[in-house]
Parts: structure tokens; C-alpha cells; sequence
């Protein structure tokens, strides 16, 4: 049934990457019933399979040269128009927060868990395969950041926490395929293609109060051909579950990155329970002296700081769909809200806030774009993802804030959802890393 259902899942992407290539859903005006079969389709057949033992190993087939996506040619020009492959994208993923996430959001929050039939049909979308290079089994054949930040951005759109908990995976993969060495990526990165992919986490954050991830207190000591990490990560996604950890730790005067398999001696977990994000049941990572291979250490050739912007861009994208979100309930909401014996829209103090929120949350997509854009081609981008990431943190929590003023009372109560929205546009400020593009 399992091999059945991994074949089923690859007609499916072939017939959707067929369609995405083809003018004839347009021209006999059938593409949007077309999408919509599939995508229907695509959410039956499944089964939750619980989680299993699983064992990393190589293959034996790794060469000295580690799989790396090419960056996209410049167009030359700055285009936002999207291709037809992206669009359609787009189109599935809104449905799909739209009829499966947003309406597990309240309990997922209430419970700090996504429901196991959700993580299902969330697999059957086949987002890992955008970040798993074709000669790995996925398939990325060149640098698609900006395709995974729209990804992030409609997911977002749905829930925040689920969002996060469901692309906690896919950052893992997204760092191994830009930076793991070819051992690591035939030993790890080779299983995020498989029909069960494994549940994985990145842990950068401490609880340091104003933590710089630059200065990390998470040690990494050099002994003999292995490393020694001691230190405790914060805010770990899916933490519980994972299989597998991408530690951030200081070796020497130098950050570094570093794969830790769930069950190495001296790794344990605690609650790390927060304000908001709580559908992706944040943990904290304890490391006691856990020994690893030297060579589970990120190459040399590891660039930190694009990992940290990155990062932020993955969380920005989050926070843009979240304020899309925000937009769409708050109009129909000001309109038919009445005081006064007339809609509250029409007050200015209300309708100037609304429209303030649609200015600012394009001022936010428009960075974050522009930024993963100058990513995807390979060229320089930190300054714009450090003006993203400032613009983001702040607008943001006055998207939230102004949601729950406008609402009075009922913002202020879980009969309404922008109070959940208030607390995840929240974390913005604090993540450092945990997802990635």
C-alpha cells in the first residue's frame, strides 16, 4: 500500500508540473475545475503511519562533490509576476489553509499540536521534494527560494504554528542541500526523499536574554575525531517529534552548525511551551555531553550569516501570509459591524486603521520578495533581509495589535481569531532560525 501510494503521489506531480507547462487548461477555460480535481484528489488514499525507528545510513554511492541547486538566471529586469508553475502552487496551497488548516487552528493552539490526519495530508502535498536536489531523489533542479517563500506565505495564511510545524522538515532538507558535504547529504539528505520522510528540527535560539546568535553559549569542543556539544536550544519546532537536529554551537570562536541524531546519549528534551506558535509544540533541547562524529560538522565552506537571513526571510513570509489573514477578516468585519445605526467602516479612525494595515503589510511582501529574489540569483541579499526582518517585526505586532483594537472586546477573546494571530506575529522578534528557506 505504502510503495502504491508513493507511486500514486508521483503520477500525481507529474501530471500537475504537465498541466502547470500546458495552454489548453486556459484556453478551453478549465484550469481552475482541473486544479481543483486534483487537489481533491490528492487528499484521498492516505493513511497516518506512526512514527517508526529509523536508521541514517549511506547508501555508498556519495562522491567527493556534494549536490548543490544552481542559482536562477537574472531576468534583468524586476518582474513580481509569478510563472504558471508558481501561480498554481499559490492556488493549491490557499485552498489547502483555507479548507484543512484554518480550521484545525483553534484546537491545534488550544492543544500545542497539529492533528496527525493534518501532518498526513500535509506529506501528500510534496513540499520536501522542492527541497531535495533531483540527483537526491527529490525534485529542485535549481535554487527555488522564492517559490518556497510563497509556499510559506500561503501556509501562513492558514496558521501560523501549523505552518511552522509543518516546514520544520523541509528547513532541515534546505540546509543539508545548500550546505551538508556529500556524505551528509547521502547519509540524511537522501531520506527527506524517501516515501516517509523523517521528522527534523533546526535549534539555534537560547534563552539568553537578548540573544545575539552570533554569540552562542551552546559549545561545540573538538576531541580526538569527535565533537562534544554541551548547552540548551530554545523554541525547538516539533522538537518531540523529531528524528534528527541541526544544532547551532559555538566551535572555538566560530558558529557552526552540527547533525545530532535524536538518540545520541546525553540529548534530552523539556517543555519549551510559548506565547504563541503553539500548534508547533516548541520544546527545549538539553545537550550534556553528546559526542558526534567530526563529520556531521556543516563544511567549512558553511556561510552563517546567509543561514541566519534566510531564516528570517522563512519567518517573514510567515508573517506576511499571517497579516493577509488579518486583512481578509477584518473588512468584511468592519463593514457589517454596526454602532450607531451604521457599519463602523464609515467612522475614518477605522476605515484610515484598514487601510493603513493594507499598506503596510505590502511594504512587508514587497521586501521579503525582493529579498528572497537577489537570494535565488545568487547575489548579494543581507542588507535587504536585515530591512525586511526590521520592518517585519515591527508592522507585524502593530498588524496584531491594531486586529484586536478594531475588533474591541470580541478581539480580546478566542471567539475571534486575531488574539492567536496577536501572539504568533509576536515571535517574529525572538526566532532566530527554526525554519529556513
Amino acid at each position: 500500500m505504502t510503495t502504491f501510494m508513493g507511486q500514486a503521489q508521483g503520477v500525481g506531480l507529474a501530471i500537475l508540473n504537465q498541466i502547470a507547462s500546458s495552454d489548453w487548461p486556459d484556453k478551453l477555460k478549465l484550469r481552475k475545475p482541473i486544479e481543483k480535481i486534483l487537489y481533491q484528489g490528492s487528499k484521498t488514499g492516505f493513511k497516518v503511519m506512526t512514527k517508526v525507528s529509523r536508521q541514517f545510513a549511506s547508501s555508498g554511492k556519495s562522491s567527493n562533490q556534494a549536490t548543490r541547486l544552481v542559482s536562477s538566471a537574472a531576468k534583468g529586469v524586476f518582474d513580481l509576476s509569478l510563472s504558471d508553475e508558481q501561480q498554481m502552487i499559490r492556488d493549491s496551497l490557499t485552498m489547502f489553509a483555507k479548507e484543512m488548516i484554518r480550521p484545525a487552528a483553534h484546537d491545534s493552539d488550544a492543544n500545542a499540536a497539529v492533528p496527525a490526519e493534518l501532518l498526513a495530508q500535509a506529506k501528500e502535498l510534496g513540499l520536501m521534494y522542492y527541497a531535495v536536489p533531483e540527483a537526491l531523489g527529490g525534485m529542485a533542479t535549481e535554487d527555488n527560494t522564492t517559490t518556497q517563500m510563497l509556499i510559506l506565505e500561503d501556509l501562513g495564511y492558514g496558521d501560523m504554528g501549523i505552518a511552522a510545524a509543518l516546514y520544520s522538515s523541509v528547513s532541515v532538507a534546505n540546509t543539508l542541500a545548500r550546505w551538508g558535504s556529500s556524505e551528509q547529504q547521502e547519509r540524511y539528505l537522501r531520506a527527506f526523499a524517501s516515501e516517509n520522510p523523517p521528522e527534523a528540527a533546526l535549534a539555534v535560539v537560547e534563552k539568553t536574554p537578548l540573544f545575539d546568535p552570533n554569540k552562542l553559549n551552546t559549545s561545540a569542543k573538538l576531541v580526538g575525531s569527535d565533537y562534544l556539544l554541551n548547552g540548551e536550544k530554545a523554541l525547538v519546532l516539533t522538537g518531540a517529534d523529531a528524528e534528527l537536529f541541526i544544532v547551532a554551537a559555538d566551535a572555538e570562536g566560530t558558529p557552526a552548525l552540527f547533525i545530532v541524531e535524536s538518540g545520541t546519549a546525553g540529548l534530552s528534551l523539556s517543555d519549551g511551551s510559548a506565547m504563541g506558535i503553539k500548534a508547533a509544540a516548541t520544546k527545549t533541547l538539553h545537550l550534556k555531553e553528546v559526542r558526534i562524529p567530526a563529520t556531521n560538522r556543516l563544511p567549512a565552506t558553511f556561510d552563517y550569516q546567509a543561514f541566519l537571513d534566510l531564516g528570517s526571510l522563512a519567518w517573514c513570509a510567515l508573517a506576511v501570509g499571517c497579516g493577509q489573514a488579518i486583512l481578509d477578516y477584518l473588512v468584511p468585519y468592519v463593514n457589517e459591524r454596526e454602532a450607531f445605526g451604521e457599519p463602523i467602516s464609515h467612522r475614518q479612525s477605522v476605515a484610515f486603521m484598514v487601510a493603513d494595515i493594507a499598506i503596510e503589510l505590502e511594504a512587508m511582501r514587497l521586501m521579503v520578495w525582493r529579498a528572497c529574489a537577489l537570494a535565488e540569483q545568487g547575489k548579494e541579499f543581507h542588507r535587504e533581509a536585515y530591512l525586511a526582518k526590521i520592518l517585519c517585526a515591527e508592522k507585524a505586532m502593530k498588524l496584531g495589535t491594531d486586529a484586536v483594537q478594531l475588533l474591541g472586546g470580541h478581539g480580546f477573546t478566542k471567539e475571534h481569531p486575531v488574539e492567536r494571530w496577536y501572539r504568533d506575529m509576536r515571535c517574529l522578534a525572538v526566532m532566530h532560525s527554526g525554519l529556513h528557506l
